[in-house]
């Protein structure tokens, strides 16, 4: 059987030592060379031709956002990043230049099993996909644009949507960036949130869309009122659904169990969405691994809402939207560069 190639990337002697002793204990996994920086890794890359790479941002003489950006261009390869605590906002960057996944490096020993153990699968797993995928939602980050808030005005309208329950996993955010980035800011629905992602990176994440799309994204808070032209980011580490509160609709916010499969779970967010808002939801499902979502777009069409999915053609992990269509509970199945506009055009 054909081993995956790996490269491993880090200014780190330790650090690279303790991930190319992880990744040797598969069989079916070969480190075929490490690099101390990007420098370093770009001639590797050049010569060894990995199948996959692990990559530190911070290095010295090229660092990691200066490599991947040059990796996506000349020679895409799946890249997981492995990342320090303290670059949470680093690591949406790195995300949004073309990186596959993360994992935090370890703190303790504890945490060191653990990644051994996530390591393993993620290159198992990263290493066979579709790269051009990835390359085609760098592009469309590139050079989508919000649309005309004029424009969008002098729309049709198919139907009446008051909220818009966005779920994604694996290679999400740079999709949901692409979305929320085409939608004008007086968008007449609420937005709701779930992307698969730790504690911390969630805020950083919404902070990072408020800055570059036209409607309002923030963390959701327990308790906050949902309103039109507005994204509320599930937390993570927690669920979100919602309650009626004072004549409307507000955000309930429950602090995930650890061995819940999926954090935050976008089917808790839509399954919610759909009991409290019936007809006028609309559900879209979005690139992941897994079958999260799919209940509750399941019941959000059920119930008369509208339901989108990313198509298998720019879907980085088409496990996710696969689900839901096998399942029956799409209505529109679409590339991500359309998704926006038909939201837009059927709210």
């Amino acid at each position: 059987m054909k081993k995956i190639k790996v490269l491993v990337v880090d200014d780190s002697l330790p650090n690279r030592n303790a991930l190319a002793g992880m990744l040797g204990q598969s069989p079916g996994i070969e480190v075929v060379g490490v690099a101390a920086d990007g420098e370093e890794a770009i001639e590797k890359v050049v010569r060894l031709r990995p199948d996959l790479i692990t990559l530190d941002l911070e290095m010295p003489r090229m660092d990691g956002f200066t490599f991947l950006r040059w990796l996506m261009r000349v020679a895409p390869t799946p890249t997981l990043v492995i990342s320090s605590r303290n670059d949470d906002r680093s690591v949406l960057t790195a995300l949004e230049f073309g990186a596959v996944d993360f994992l935090p490096k370890p703190v303790s020993p504890e945490d060191m099993e653990e990644l051994g153990r996530d390591l393993l699968e993620k290159v198992k797993f990263f290493a066979g996909i579709e790269i051009s995928r990835v390359s085609r939602s760098v592009d469309l980050l590139r050079r989508i644009g919000p649309v005309e808030d004029e424009e969008e005005r002098q729309a049709p309208s198919r139907r009446h949507v008051d909220l818009v329950a966005i779920g994604a996993s694996t290679g999400g955010p740079p999709a949901v960036q692409a979305i929320l980035a085409g939608l004008p800011r007086q968008f007449p629905a609420a937005i709701a949130v779930s992307q698969h992602m730790p504690p911390i990176f969630t805020r950083f994440f919404a902070e990072r869309l408020n800055k570059v799309c036209k409607i309002s994204v923030r963390e959701a808070v327990d308790g906050e009122p949902l309103i039109p032209g507005t994204a509320l980011v599930t937390p993570g580490g927690h669920h979100m659904s919602f309650r009626r509160s004072g004549g409307g609709i507000a955000v309930s916010l429950k602090e995930a169990h650890e061995d819940d499969r999926y954090i935050p779970s976008v089917d808790v967010m839509m399954r919610s969405a759909a009991q409290n808002y019936g007809r006028r939801t609309m559900g879209v499902i979005l690139t992941g691994m897994g079958n999260d979502g799919r209940e509750g777009m399941s019941l959000i069409k059920g119930l008369g809402g509208i339901t989108i999915a990313e198509s298998q053609e720019t879907a980085v992990i088409y496990g996710m939207p696969k689900e839901a269509v096998e399942a029956g509970a799409v209505d529109i199945s679409v590339p991500l560069d359309r998704i926006a506009a038909e939201i837009i055009r059927l709210c």
